[in-house]
């Protein structure tokens, strides 16, 4: 049978002979050969070569939170000196030097931190401010505990003293603090040196609508954060229920309850003192998981305490019922 004549059949851009597409045609500004990719470099020389921009970049190395950040020389003092754990210090490189920088350089260098120079744009963009005065210290973040933990260890101190049967046994009973819903982080701090001064064994904070230990914590704290251990859990009614369930007697803070603060009862017992933030109070399942309500009488032209003044009177009360049986015991 005779061929036909006629081109023969290719392969139609099918199997291995098909043609490869070189895909999407480059943009103008990618094509070495353009003028747009010429203005696009020159651009880019003009931006790096931006001292606002350049310092930027260099910040963006050491950038942090703003709650981790203490800001000014006298806060930056004061945190160094009440110890507040750190880790980086900046100072501004051409700031004039007075007695409180040269005292942050040298407590700075005793706590063995890092000290980074950087200029004033530098420091603006690290701080998230201008208000700096040359000087910024980075906070290391706070270590929380664990309420197990926190538990066991008042517990255990508890025992060891109960078991030696001195007349201080009473006043080591455990006892805790809880917030309900404080927000304010100055507000915490101050909760916190009012709960060591007092002899608390801890405090317990919810993870959602609540303050954590930041700087500004760690600053009115004096230094008490360092010693007091924090504990944050899920559930606050949960923790409040599983302390209840190991002996712990719970008393809410709220200005109409029936008893007063420090005559509840309780105080000679392992306790927790819950109070919540001084606009809404304590919410209703806390208030639900309490063993009672008690308030504290204040003049009818107040209308509520700062949770921190109330914090600070409500330790002292447990603090003094305890401090009176001991003395009974003692005189026993």
């Amino acid at each position: 049978m005779a061929k036909k004549k006629g081109p023969t059949k290719g392969s139609g851009g099918k199997h291995r002979g098909k043609l490869r597409g070189k895909g999407p045609t480059p943009k103008a500004e990618d094509r070495v050969y353009h003028k747009a990719y010429k203005a696009k470099q020159e651009n880019l020389k003009r931006q790096a070569a931006d001292p606002r921009l350049a310092a930027r970049r260099r910040a963006d190395r050491f950038s942090s939170d703003p709650s981790d950040l203490v800001l000014g020389r006298n806060a930056v003092l004061e945190a160094l000196r009440v110890g507040v754990p750190s880790s980086q210090l900046y100072i501004g490189t051409r700031i004039e030097h007075d007695d409180r920088t040269r005292e942050i350089i040298k407590l700075a260098g005793q706590e063995g931190l890092n000290i980074l120079e950087a200029d004033r744009l530098e420091l603006n963009h690290i701080a998230h401010s201008s208000n700096h005065q040359g000087v910024v210290l980075k906070v290391q973040p706070y270590e929380y505990s664990s309420l197990a933990k926190l538990a066991e260890t008042a517990e255990r101190r508890a025992a060891a003293l109960a078991n030696v049967g001195g007349p201080t046994s009473v006043k080591a009973r455990p006892l805790f603090i809880a917030l309900d819903g404080v927000t304010d982080p100055q507000n915490l701090g101050a909760v916190i040196r009012s709960a060591a001064a007092f002899g608390a064994a801890g405090v317990i904070l919810p993870e959602r609508r609540s303050a954590s230990v930041t700087a500004a914590a760690w600053k009115v704290s004096a230094g008490a954060a360092a010693h007091l251990p924090v504990a944050r859990v899920v559930n606050l009614t949960k923790a409040i229920q599983g302390l209840r369930e190991r002996g712990y007697y719970a008393v809410g803070l709220d200005g109409d309850g029936k008893v007063m603060v420090g005559e509840t009862g309780f105080e000679l017992d392992p306790l927790v003192v819950v109070l919540g933030s001084e606009g809404k109070g304590l919410s209703r399942l806390v208030r639900e998981a309490c063993d009672t309500i008690a308030s504290i009488p204040i003049a009818n032209t107040v209308e509520s305490l700062n949770a921190s003044v109330a914090a600070g009177i409500s330790l002292y009360a447990v603090a003094n019922a305890r401090r009176k049986a001991s003395l009974s015991n003692k005189a026993a």
